[in-house]
């Protein structure tokens, strides 16, 4: 009988808008794990999850029926949804336009899991900018200082 195995290991990464920083620590818990049941009734598997005030980082064992682009648009709606429902923030929740999305082997969990549970300390040496184009700059993506996520203008 024939089956379909793969190991895919996608680092995300994915902003407030305007990179506001208004996650905070009484309620990003929260948030975490309203996300990981997104993504695990997604038949996926959450490796890690974190976030700073303005970003969050999440490692997932992606599961191929359905495509990164269709799993954060629905993590990224349902998660604003849950904010605002439940006014964790003063205005209304919105998540920036796009995602990076970064692809790991098997002999980088343990690092990737590590770097993400030391966001809060990691951001004490490192904006978000530095960190997310050192990201995009290691993985030889093209990019357009223009698109990266905007300020509020």
């Amino acid at each position: 009988m024939a089956n379909t195995y793969t190991q895919l290991y996608i680092h995300i990464v994915f902003v407030v808008k305007f990179r506001e920083a208004v996650i905070q620590n009484s309620w990003e818990e929260r948030l975490h794990k309203y996300i990981i049941a997104i993504v695990q009734n997604n038949n996926h598997k959450v490796l890690a999850i974190n976030s700073a005030y303005d970003h969050v980082h999440l490692f997932i064992g992606l599961n191929p029926s359905q495509s990164i682009a269709e799993l954060m648009r629905q993590v990224k709606h349902e998660s604003s949804q849950f904010i605002n429902k439940n006014r964790l923030t003063p205005t209304l929740f919105r998540w920036q336009e796009g995602y990076g999305a970064f692809s790991y082997s098997h002999s980088h969990i343990p690092n990737v899991i590590k770097y993400i549970e030391t966001q809060k300390e990691h951001h004490k040496k490192l904006t978000f900018i530095e960190e997310y184009t050192q990201l995009l700059k290691l993985f030889e993506v093209e990019y357009n200082e223009k698109y990266i996520f905007k300020n509020l203008e």
